[in-house]
């Protein structure tokens, strides 16, 4: 019988072109720890366990789909975000590390907001989360903030679907609608939560609105790793090469008339335009706003009031 030692040698072996040293170490531990059902400890701490023939075969599986540079959370048909679990699949994208820092920030930020009043509600208004995906963001959000409304638009069904099973696997309360940030001229239609019925209703007044849109370009494309550009959503990352920021003016004017006053914008960013969108922010009469860096030191954020 195959040990756990045997599994890493195999995925060591058959991963040694695709992954660097650490990134194919992370990816077996998080195989074998969810196909085993073994804490990643008792994996490190025990390499000699023997694994039963149908756990091999399903690690034999993964190896075989993991060689054609399909994402890991894509096989396992989840991932975890700022500590909740998420369904994902390609019709969603695979939430970023960066991203938790985005979430964080706004966290923090809604905290000491002027915003916050009394019990620390929003002064009016909810949140909105525009493009979510596999809705990380929103849920995220509603989880950390409970008090809060939160609802969460995107173009694609799919994806909405995956977000709605995502609130549900997190118990909390999201209202997900599919709706065009590019062709936003009527209002978006909200209603009642469908979950309990002791909410206000959604309006088109928000004290904050925020946004990971499509930011690479083509460029960028030439750059990236098979394993996104093969597999991952292309209208969730693709930006036209004469337009890279259409996406951002659409949201700004759509929260300069959208958000309530002193409302807050935050953006998650391509960090080759991180001045262009300060700028950007500027010339719509954005006040206070800030170009912040992410773990690695490149421009990733932005927040601004209204």
């Amino acid at each position: 019988m195959k040990t756990i030692k045997d599994v890493f040698v195999d995925y060591r072996i058959g991963l040694a072109n695709l992954y660097d040293t650490n990134e194919l170490e992370a990816i077996t531990l998080l195989t074998v720890s969810e196909i085993c059902n073994l804490s990643k400890a008792k994996i490190k701490a025990f390499p000699e366990t023997e694994l039963p023939p149908e756990q091999i075969e399903r690690l034999t599986n993964t190896l075989t789909q993991l060689k054609t540079r399909k994402p890991i959370q894509y096989i396992l048909g989840k991932t975890e975000f700022y500590g909740l679990p998420f369904y994902v699949n390609p019709s969603v994208l695979i939430p970023r590390p960066e991203t938790e820092e985005l979430v964080e920030w706004v966290i923090s930020s809604v905290g000491s907001s002027q915003l916050a009043v009394g019990s620390g509600q929003l002064a009016a208004g909810g949140i909105l989360d525009i493009g979510t995906g596999s809705g990380c963001i929103a849920i995220s959000l509603k989880k950390n903030l409970p008090q809060y409304n939160v609802a969460a638009i995107d173009i694609s069904e799919t994806a909405l679907q995956t977000a709605k099973e995502n609130a549900q696997l997190n118990n909390v309360d999201v209202e997900f609608i599919k709706a065009d940030i590019l062709n936003a001229e009527q209002p978006f239609a909200f209603h009642l939560s469908p979950f309990t019925s002791n909410h206000s209703p959604l309006t088109n007044h928000y004290s904050l609105i925020i946004s990971n849109p499509p930011y690479v370009t083509l460029h960028d494309k030439t750059q990236m790793h098979a394993n996104v550009t093969d597999f991952e959503p292309h209208n969730a990352l693709f930006v036209p090469e004469d337009d890279p920021l259409i996406f951002y003016k659409a949201i700004a004017d759509f929260a300069a008339t959208n958000l309530v006053e002193n409302g807050l914008l935050f953006f998650e960013i391509n960090e080759s335009y991180g001045n262009e969108i300060v700028e950007l922010l500027s010339s719509k009469c954005f006040k206070n706003i800030e170009l912040r860096k992410d773990m690695s030191g490149r421009d990733r954020m932005v927040k601004a009031a209204i």
